[in-house]
């Protein structure tokens, strides 16, 4: 009965449940997509860069600009600007309110020319009443000295006493001294009514005015309201050209060096120049030595504050150059002659353009261009035989 009635449950075979056997497929067939599609995905990266990307020629792309004939002896090249080396800001060394300003904008100035007057009716005043100090003080001594000399014979005399000419004696010193003062007084108004006048310190030209009539002007602008400087002057005849020199390229200038200068305003104008000074000083901020290069001759086109390019050259400019009028070029290798045309490269769409120009002389290692491009459009710098119309290039 015993073992008729044992729990024979523990002695059963556990077999896998049929039902997690898809699921478990399932597992492998995600995951071997998964390896499928990375796969896919790598062989087409792999042929963009076999046959599309490297199939791109490296090109290198100049810019179409104006060259003058100067250019094949230039060393260097610099930008700056127009620079007056003698200049000033023209204060009062008084203060007051603006009662006459005699200049504007452009205007020619002399050499202690009154360009500027502060309300003054107060110094005057005073020297007036300076003035006035000394007149009495100057009656006074002639009523001292005659006293003192009818003293002087009223003693020789035994009329008078010892005191009695002393004391006129000390009038007449007082009096003296009292006019010594007067006339101080008097030089003090006199020079601050001169200050109350604001002339030219030396002859050049008004470049920008400060202050107008009625505000006040304080030698150091004691506060916002007021104002320092009234104008500005400058030496025209002081101007040249301050560009900043690379560190690198400082050792290819050298004082009094030859330079051709040409102003951003007037691209069809070069003036000749030379090297007046190099800064002894670099900025360390820029890397960079600050070269003063000077006018030989220049026009009342030339203004401070313009904008200029330098170039320095191994040999002075012949003057019959600089009215001739720079050429349009790009480099000598730009330029490639197929099928009994001269073609240049321009870059649209990543894909090299062919353009029929037109040559001329050649400058140096650039040609002249005298029909098909215009100044500032990008062309390629070397052209090969790998670029032809329609060649995919990357432009490096």
């Amino acid at each position: 009965m015993e073992a008729q009635n044992a729990d024979l449950s523990a002695l059963r075979i556990q077999r896998t449940n049929n039902d997690d056997q898809p699921q478990r497929r399932f597992n492998y067939r995600y995951l071997i997509g998964i390896v499928i599609t990375f796969l896919v995905i790598s062989a087409g990266v792999y042929l963009f860069q076999k046959y599309v990307v490297a199939s791109s020629t490296t090109v290198r792309l100049t810019i179409v600009g104006w060259t003058s004939p100067s250019q094949t002896d230039a060393v260097l090249t610099a930008s700056g600007y127009v620079v007056a080396q003698r200049k000033a800001s023209v204060a009062s060394k008084g203060t007051g309110r603006l009662a006459y300003l005699g200049v504007v904008e452009g205007d020619r100035v002399r050499k202690d020319q009154v360009i500027a007057r502060l309300e003054d009716s107060d110094i005057v005043a005073q020297l007036d009443q300076a003035r006035a100090t000394l007149k009495v003080y100057e009656a006074d001594v002639y009523d001292a000295e005659t006293t003192l000399k009818r003293t002087k014979q009223l003693l020789e005399r035994n009329l008078a006493s010892q005191a009695e000419f002393d004391a006129a004696d000390a009038r007449v010193r007082r009096v003296h001294a009292n006019m010594d003062v007067a006339k101080a007084s008097i030089s003090g108004a006199e020079g601050a009514l001169e200050n109350m006048k604001i002339r030219a310190p030396f002859d050049g030209t008004v470049l920008t005015k400060n202050a107008d009539v009625g505000e006040i002007v304080a030698p150091f602008a004691a506060s916002a309201s007021s104002r320092a400087a009234v104008v500005m002057i400058a030496d025209m005849s002081s101007l040249e050209v301050e560009a900043d020199v690379s560190e690198a390229n400082i050792v290819r200038i050298t004082p009094n060096q030859a330079c051709e200068i040409s102003l951003d305003a007037y691209t069809d104008k070069r003036y000749q120049g030379y090297v007046s000074k190099i800064v002894p000083t670099a900025d360390r901020a820029k890397a960079t030595v600050l070269v003063k290069v000077a006018f030989k001759t220049y026009d009342s086109r030339v203004l401070p504050e313009m904008s200029a390019k330098v170039l320095f050259l191994t040999k002075a400019s012949d003057p019959s150059t600089l009215n001739q009028k720079p050429k349009l070029t790009v480099p000598a290798s730009s330029i490639v002659t197929r099928g009994g045309r001269q073609l240049a490269f321009r870059i649209m769409d990543n894909r090299a353009a062919e353009t029929i120009v037109t040559t001329g002389e050649k400058i140096g290692t650039l040609v002249e261009i005298l029909s098909g491009l215009s100044a500032g459009e990008k062309v390629v710098t070397d052209v090969d035989e790998t670029i032809t119309n329609g060649t995919k290039v990357k432009v490096e």
